[in-house]
């Protein structure tokens, strides 16, 4: 059996997440670190949006009149609204077995521990194993409303949402479960053209994603969600998860991605609409 790190982080900023993700996926690659599954949260609440979304989809003095942060992934897809939730993150080699083959094939496997996850919390999910048409994705600002392959549905809801980054170093995936709360809340930060649009579209994500709570009936503490995530993943994917800390040099790097990358305004708003 296979050892990866387990790292348990405290709640932070959104450009302190993301820049983490990429500091631990650039240590993992070049095996200053071992590969690692890592469980965190955001505090503030925080939108991200995927690596080539136009900054043109948020309104961004509404957002600001909220108080909610702001930050662009490494990964693609569309916006997220990240709060009241547990969000994972997995960093390995690109030879890693679980993260060999295709884009496809590593997230199918992944999709496999998800699944097993929500199972341990009781949750009657099932993989989404079509994606949407991609008209459909590309013109979307929301990422929960459109499940993609192999995502995690609970009666045709979008309840995981995940995306993917493939580099030479390694590869990356990080996904959000929204455990509590109102999902609508995020086109309260999106453009629209006036309120009629914005309330359709609160519409249609309520028809379309859904929350553990909604699903469950219940709530769900983030240490009860995180604890089925270890086991899910020591189950399916044959690893024994070891806790640990990132390395000095892991801070180091993830210290220098929050002013040169993820905090500064080129990388937030490098993406228009033309």
């Amino acid at each position: 059996m296979d050892h990866w790190r387990l790292l348990l982080s405290p709640a932070a900023r959104g450009a302190w997440n993301m820049a983490v993700d990429e500091a631990i996926l650039e240590a993992a690659g070049g095996r200053a670190a071992p590969p690692t599954l890592r469980l965190y949260a955001w505090n503030p609440a925080c939108l991200s949006l995927g690596y080539a979304q136009p900054i043109a989809d948020v309104d961004l003095e509404r957002l600001a009149a909220r108080g909610w942060d702001l930050v662009r992934r490494p990964t693609g897809g569309r916006a997220i609204l990240h709060t009241d939730e547990l969000t994972y993150s997995v960093a390995a080699p690109p030879d890693e077995p679980r993260m060999a083959g295709s884009l496809l094939e590593s997230y199918n496997r992944l999709a496999g521990a998800l699944l097993r996850a929500l199972e341990i919390l009781s949750l009657p999910v099932e993989i989404q194993e079509h994606a949407a048409h991609p008209a459909v994705q590309n013109t979307n600002p929301v990422c929960f409303e459109v499940p993609s392959t192999y995502e995690i549905t609970v009666g045709g809801r979008k309840l995981v949402g995940s995306a993917q980054a493939r580099r030479r170093e390694g590869v990356l995936q990080h996904g959000s479960l929204p455990l509590t709360g109102d999902l609508t809340r995020i086109v309260q930060a999106l453009a629209f053209p006036g309120d009629d649009a914005r309330d359709e579209a609160a519409r249609r994500l309520l028809e379309r994603a859904t929350t553990v709570e909604a699903a469950l009936g219940r709530a769900i503490s983030w240490d009860e969600a995180a604890q089925a995530f270890v086991n899910a993943f020591g189950e399916v994917l044959s690893m024994e998860l070891q806790a640990g800390q990132l390395t000095s040099n892991e801070r180091q790097r993830a210290e220098e991605l929050v002013t040169e990358k993820y905090a500064h305004p080129d990388w937030t708003g490098r993406a228009r609409k033309v």
